[in-house]
């Protein structure tokens, strides 16, 4: 559960991290005062262990360093993930999710056959 594993953005840097990416990309949208953001904080890190090398996590606080990129994929409650694939969407969870559902998402974006 390294924090350094999860890269913090910004709306200057959103692009190249995340929509210019090599491999699939998982932003966690994200407030200091929001509770349920608290619970999948430590969620999302440890899952980077898991998905290292295939998956890119990063997070995105809304009020003070991506209010304009927040806007701009229209995420109106947090925490929201928002999962890419070749610079595009391919999955979003909004709300507190458990870790096994966000991993069920990520697999199937990867293409991991679920048994």
């Amino acid at each position: 559960m390294a924090e350094e594993n999860v890269k913090p953005l910004n709306d200057f840097s959103f692009g190249q991290e995340v929509l210019e990416s090599d491999i699939p990309v998982i932003v966690d949208f994200w407030a200091p005062w929001c509770m349920p953001c608290r619970i999948v904080s430590p969620i999302v890190e440890e899952l980077t262990n898991k998905y290292e090398g295939r998956v890119k996590f990063c997070k995105l606080n809304v009020d003070a360093d991506g209010p304009n990129t927040a806007r701009q994929y229209r995420i109106t409650g947090i925490p929201t993930l928002l999962i890419f694939k070749n610079g595009r969407i391919a999955d979003q969870i909004i709300g507190a999710a458990p870790k096994e559902n966000i991993a069920a998402r990520l697999d199937k974006v990867l293409g991991v056959s679920q048994t």
